[in-house]
């Protein structure tokens, strides 16, 4: 192959052969993201039905009594496989969400020309049946304004469905029985889901629960969905690291993310402390990778309306974001819990 920066010598050199390699992406194994698919259905399922029957029968979804249901009733399923179609509204709305995060991804990286994998979901016999979803990028992000826009299309496709099932979903919770008392697993709330209640309060569509704290409603299984939708988004909007809020930052301002990363954890840690254990374990993951970002041009950089966009992701964070997702969670909780002992 000729040297690019040396001079052509006559013309015979225009009609020089010139070798050209082409990389071919690697096959996609279909099968794979089929099977991941199927079983994550199938464990969403099982969860949901769980959470329908406790809803039908006025319990709360993550109820812990001696005569509740495990939280992965796969048994109970088994003895009665029609059992598994009460958790069709939990599965098809969760799934839809987590589906509608990864294809905003996946549909950008192929807008750009970057190879990407079909979506991985995750099953596991977890309290919602699975650890999310991810797509895998497989080629160089050409510049940042791809990288924007690949990091931020996941964030607010799953964030517009979340808050259409939200509007619709609490209207169909309910109160919580008088003298039942609140369920021992309790949820901790994000500001979409105060605005949302407030905006259905206000036009008179969640009569049933419009004057009543969210600790004393039954949320219909298809609004737990959302509240994990509203989750999801919340820890891939945390900015830093290769999360997708890190992949925002390092296209605003590269040589500001791994300043930004380390704030990111910084906070994180007193988070745990006193809200919720989990962010430890977030702190951590950003720790292992939270320095290090795909090398991507820093020229050209970002566009004014992107950087709108960017505002409203970190609009989305905030309405998402909830410090303590479960109530008593907090490092100082589990604490007061061990000593008081049994």
């Amino acid at each position: 192959m000729s040297d690019p920066t040396s001079p052509i010598s006559s013309t015979t050199d225009l009609y020089r052969p010139v070798q050209v390699f082409v990389v071919h992406p690697p096959k996609q194994r279909y099968w794979v993201h089929a099977l991941l698919l199927l079983a994550t259905i199938f464990t969403t399922m099982v969860v949901g039905a769980r959470m329908q029957f406790n809803f039908l029968h006025n319990q709360p979804a993550f109820s812990l009594n001696d005569d509740a249901l495990p939280f992965f009733p796969l048994r109970w399923i088994i003895a009665q496989p029609s059992r598994l179609l009460l958790g069709i509204p939990f599965a098809a709305t969760l799934m839809l969400i987590l589906l509608a995060h990864e294809m905003g991804h996946y549909l950008y990286c192929r807008y750009y020309g970057v190879y990407a994998t079909l979506p991985f979901f995750i099953p596991a016999p977890t309290l919602i049946g699975t650890l999310g979803a991810f797509i895998r990028i497989r080629s160089p992000i050409r510049s940042r304004a791809a990288l924007f826009d690949i990091g931020i299309a996941g964030p607010i496709a799953g964030f517009v469905v979340a808050v259409a099932v939200l509007a619709v979903a609490l209207g169909l919770s309910r109160p919580v029985p008088t003298g039942m008392p609140a369920s021992e697993i309790e949820l901790g709330y994000p500001l979409i889901f105060y605005a949302m209640h407030h905006l259905l309060a206000a036009s008179g569509l969640a009569h049933g629960i419009a004057a009543l704290p969210f600790d004393r409603v039954f949320l219909h299984p298809t609004a737990i969905a959302a509240w994990v939708g509203m989750f999801a988004t919340a820890l891939n909007l945390l900015p830093g690291g290769q999360l997708d809020g890190g992949h925002i930052v390092f296209s605003l301002v590269p040589r500001a993310h791994r300043y930004v990363s380390r704030l990111t954890i910084l906070a994180l840690i007193p988070m745990a402390i006193y809200f919720w254990l989990g962010w430890l374990l977030w702190a951590i993951l950003l720790g292992i990778s939270g320095m290090r970002h795909p090398v991507v041009p820093e020229w050209t950089g970002i566009t004014g309306g992107r950087r709108w966009l960017a505002l409203f992701a970190l609009l989305m964070l905030v309405l998402t974001l909830t410090p303590a997702p479960f109530v008593s969670g907090s490092l100082l909780d589990i604490v007061r819990e061990f000593r008081a002992g049994p």
